[in-house]
């Protein structure tokens, strides 16, 4: 496992949950990740208690991301260690009261 591996790989076990985004929560750049953050806050996530990681910083963990995971886009979520998906999984999930569920439990 490369170190950007790695580095990818203590985030997402060393958090609850965590968003690989463009920007920040409270300045998201680009619409998908305003979207997902959006997403998190109506299913109840404070975004203090969110770790999101700005993808735009690094360009290894962004391309690496998409190689931890094997799925293209940005944002991804990641619950436990779980990953969710993008921001499309996000709504219909939302939509389902799927993630609500899920994040309640943490």
């Amino acid at each position: 496992m490369s170190d950007t591996q790695q580095r990818i790989d203590q985030l997402i076990k060393g958090h609850d949950i965590v968003l690989f985004m463009k920007g920040t929560a409270s300045f998201p750049q680009c619409g998908f990740s305003g979207r997902a953050i959006q997403i998190l806050k109506a299913s109840g996530v404070e975004t203090r208690g969110l770790t999101t990681v700005n993808v735009l910083e690094d360009p290894e963990i962004r391309q690496g991301i998409k190689d931890y995971s094997q799925w293209p886009t940005i944002p991804q979520l990641y619950v436990k260690g779980e990953f969710i998906g993008g921001s499309d999984i996000m709504m219909e999930m939302y939509e389902s009261g799927e993630l609500q569920q899920l994040v309640a439990t943490l």
